[in-house]
């Protein structure tokens, strides 16, 4: 896969054409669970920022009542951002322990490509757990571990089936993705730890209460997307 197809912001790029699609799922989705006693119908998303909801439209976004609360744990994640005064709010936090938000504080919990970035099994514990909380309402989608193509590592596919340290000695030699190669072993590890990708079993672990669906290229389960349209009592 070269960086012409797997460029989000290229038109022509298959990943692209993913995205687009995913987002009319996702606007149907949020159009389903959508609270129609309520003036405004809250999401927020964990890991996010306002380019994406850009994306899926600002105007759409509005005309139907939602209003967005983009988390991420890292201030310049949100500064890259244009600071749009529409729908969307931008504010700093860590979505595995968003102590300052009570149970259902949203009406729907919204992460895209997230939770494999957030950290080792335990914190992808802690964060489906506040997904699970802080909303009747979830969508949360990852890449499957089982699809041979990494799409964060997507120049070499399978890279993400090796041990941590073979991954390491492979940023360390080539460039496998967009940046790259490490300039050093500790590079090299920080790399390969980046993301962890998850299986059907382990979302399916994470998310028991959600309904389970695969986003397909050939055939092939390419990523997981988790919903829950509302808590069962």
């Amino acid at each position: 896969m070269t960086d012409l197809t797997a460029d989000p912001a290229n038109t022509k790029s298959i990943s692209y054409r993913f995205r687009s699609k995913r987002d009319i799922l996702l606007r149907e989705f949020l159009l389903k669970v959508r609270h129609d006693n309520r003036s405004t119908c809250r999401i927020v998303d964990l890991g996010g920022g306002a380019a994406y909801w850009e994306r899926v439209g600002t105007e759409w976004l509005s005309d139907n009542g939602f209003a967005v609360t983009c988390i991420n744990h890292a201030e310049g994640e949100l500064t890259r951002d244009s600071m749009t005064t529409g729908p969307i709010s931008l504010r700093v936090g860590d979505a595995c322990n968003l102590v300052d938000f009570a149970d259902d504080s949203f009406d729907i919990v919204h992460s895209n490509s997230v939770i494999e970035h957030v950290g080792g099994w335990t914190r992808m514990s802690s964060f489906a757990h506040e997904v699970r909380r802080l909303a009747p309402a979830y969508y949360v989608q990852t890449p499957n571990f089982w699809f041979p193509v990494d799409p964060h590592f997507y120049r070499v596919p399978m890279i993400h089936w090796l041990p941590t340290p073979a991954r390491a000695s492979v940023h360390r030699k080539i460039k496998a993705g967009w940046s790259g190669p490490a300039k050093d072993f500790d590079t090299g590890m920080r790399l390969a730890e980046s993301n962890v990708m998850l299986s059907p079993a382990q979302m399916k672990h994470l998310f028991p209460d959600a309904e389970h669906r695969f986003e397909r290229v050939a055939f092939l389960p390419k990523s997981i997307i988790a919903t829950r349209a509302r808590r069962i009592q």
